[in-house]
């Protein structure tokens, strides 16, 4: 499978958040505003692409080499957490503001299910390191793409007058399956 098409199949046809279902809880809880969305958009393409290059790189390496592939989720999750603690270190120190907005959403990138999702799945259609950096790669892109565009979408939502049942979630929501709808035009692009 070529590196593009991966590519093209993890962010737009087969989105982790709109197609997966994985990743809703940050999905919907940071999508208030672009600007801490895009920071956390950031955040989990850094984390996401190099847990799927070390998970990758473990799972080949040792855990298959020794039998021990039956450790691989809990392998992964320590994975994910190291690469989380290194990401808030980093932007507590050099963006306060960033740390500061994304509050209790930036440790929970530890238990997004989106990361450890494209860390088994990688292994599970048998993608070798680089396909597996490729596809962790652009699935964090189809997650930072969905967020943003919520992001934007929600900005432009308290502009508007809104019935009062619909006012908040029940509206987030609607946007989010008409986003995942639209999303569904993207199928005939990976054959």
């Amino acid at each position: 499978m070529s590196l593009m098409l991966i590519i093209v199949t993890t962010a737009l046809v087969n989105n982790v958040v709109l197609s997966q279902f994985l990743g809703i809880c940050s999905f919907l809880g940071v999508s208030k505003n672009v600007k801490t969305s895009a920071s956390l958009g950031a955040a989990v393409i850094f984390v996401m692409t190099i847990a799927s290059a070390v998970a990758s790189f473990i799972y080949d390496l040792i855990l298959v080499p020794l039998d021990l592939d039956y450790l691989k989720t809990i392998v992964f999750i320590l994975v994910i957490a190291a690469l989380v603690q290194i990401v808030e270190m980093f932007l507590k120190k050099s963006s306060p503001a960033i740390y500061e907005a994304l509050g209790i959403f930036l440790p929970l990138i530890t238990t997004n299910c989106a990361v450890l999702g494209v860390a088994l799945t990688n292994v599970q259609d048998g993608y070798n390191f680089i396909q597996s950096v490729t596809a962790g790669f652009g699935t964090a892109c189809g997650y930072t793409l969905s967020i943003i565009l919520l992001a934007g979408i929600r900005e432009h939502m308290d502009e508007d007058s809104v019935p009062g049942p619909f006012k908040g979630a029940p509206l987030v929501l609607i946007s989010a399956a008409l986003m995942a709808i639209a999303f569904m035009g993207f199928s005939g692009l990976a054959i």
